[in-house]
């Protein structure tokens, strides 16, 4: 009979690059049986920021004494030994787990199953899946939403239903998904970083992106039934080819490259801009430099940064003003005719109630624009390749990308003209310029070689 581990995580942010777990619970199942459950915080080693505590509850006291992921990894790993890993948007709470793993050098690796997917193919016609809204639409109450034992119990109590659905669950097939398309051709794709590419059966490219995990993503295409331009275009996917990078910037410098070049048909938003949100700064009456947010098309300013979606655009303005301790009645962030609420508390120096002077506050501003440009004329950034004894190369000049290559790693100790020589050169552009700036923000790349 099948074991499965039903997992949920809660974490100090969204990346697992940078972020932490703060909790975890794991609740096994032989078949559709609930034999243990086991949950914990954790302590993420760094500040919890505050707009976590308020949506998990979980704040830097509760964690102070609680153990280091190292110290119940072997426990993890013994508990989830032979199940099947199971969770709600699984790929979140997979990848943050694989995460502080690979921070000890261990490789954990599992079978997956998303109960998102697998709703969605049992359960069609929801209007969210959702746990909280499928949930409760089930009737399966949650106790303790956003903690991890409350979800995961939730979660495995929706595997359940599940289950009763389709108890032959454990090699999910691919019925419900789109029937053209041969399942090795699926199961050849890699589950590496890189950019994929969808053609018709008239061998017309209709779809170009990028993945972490081309496999885990070509198969939530083929799964998706979200929107009618979804269950079109899936149901034209004929052939996938895919080009691995290695390096998740180089990824993304070839998807919008390619993207431009190609137009496909389904990546219509993208050929306009796939960066719909920027953030804009103005002076305010009193002389204050001010950030918003606003569509890049309703805007003719130029932006500091832009960001795909609202949701990501609001969450690192909220990080910003609390990491340069900004207003947030300035920011737009706190609708409020004197003081804003971080000023209660101490987090804001009182800009908005006149209390800090304006020189003090735009420094503080203008330090926080100036990390979204690059640091120096002539930059090389080095990343992972595409296979163990090669890295990736992007190249920036005179502020100015220039392109991208590949070369061997003993290649990198050779004058910066013979390394430049294996780079292809591409068009910059604004969607190019922000995901440089972006990535070199964020510390994700190996390394950055001035010259």
């Amino acid at each position: 009979m099948e074991r499965y581990a039903v997992i949920d995580v809660e974490t100090t942010g969204l990346s697992t690059k940078t972020e932490r777990l703060t909790e975890i619970a794991i609740v096994i199942m032989q078949g559709d049986e609930i034999v243990h459950e086991f949950s914990s915080l954790i302590n993420p080693e760094c500040k919890i920021p505050y707009r976590i505590t308020q949506l998990t509850g979980i704040n830097d006291q509760m964690v102070q004494s609680a153990p280091r992921f190292y110290e119940l990894a072997k426990q993890v790993v013994e508990l989830t030994e032979g199940c099947v890993f199971v969770a709600h948007n699984a790929s979140f709470d997979y990848r943050f787990i694989q995460a502080e793993f690979a921070r000890y050098e261990f490789d954990y690796q599992r079978k997956v199953l998303d109960t998102v997917k697998l709703a969605r193919k049992l359960m069609p016609g929801f209007r969210s899946y959702s746990l909280g809204k499928l949930t409760a639409q089930l009737g399966i109450k949650i106790e303790n939403r956003h903690r991890a034992m409350g979800d995961a119990a939730a979660t495995a109590k929706l595997f359940q239903m599940l289950l009763g659905l389709q108890p032959e669950i454990n090699n999910l097939s691919l019925r419900g998904l789109h029937s053209n398309l041969k399942k090795e051709i699926i199961d050849a794709l890699p589950h590496e970083t890189g950019v994929y590419y969808f053609f018709d059966d008239e061998e017309q490219l209709i779809y170009i992106g990028k993945s972490n995990n081309i496999h885990s993503r070509v198969l939530s295409h083929l799964s998706n039934t979200t929107t009618r331009k979804a269950i079109e275009m899936r149901e034209r996917i004929a052939l996938v080819s895919y080009e691995i990078c290695g390096s998740e910037l180089v990824a993304l410098l070839l998807e919008s490259s390619e993207i431009k070049t190609h137009m496909p048909i389904y990546n219509r938003a993208q050929r306009r801009t796939a960066f719909v949100w920027g953030l804009y700064h103005f002076k305010n009456e009193d002389g204050y430099i001010c950030l918003r947010l606003a569509k890049t098309n309703e805007d003719t300013g130029v932006p500091v940064n832009v960001f795909r979606t609202k949701r990501t655009a609001l969450s690192e303005l909220e990080r910003l003003t609390e990491e340069f301790q900004l207003c947030q009645n300035m920011n737009g962030l706190y609708q409020s005719s004197g003081a804003c609420f971080h000023y209660t508390i101490k987090q804001c120096l009182g800009a908005c109630v006149g209390e800090e002077p304006t020189e003090d506050y735009n420094k503080r501003v203008q330090s926080l624009i100036k990390q979204y440009q690059y640091q120096n004329s002539n930059l090389l950034i080095v990343d992972p390749g595409r296979r163990v004894g090669e890295k990736s190369i992007v190249l920036i000049e005179n502020f100015v990308y220039k392109g991208f290559g590949f070369v061997e790693e003993e290649e990198l100790d050779q004058a910066i003209e013979v390394i430049k020589s294996f780079v292809k050169y591409y068009p910059e552009n604004k969607d190019v310029a922000t995901i440089i700036r972006g990535y070199l923000r964020q510390n994700k790349a190996e390394a950055v070689i001035e010259y």
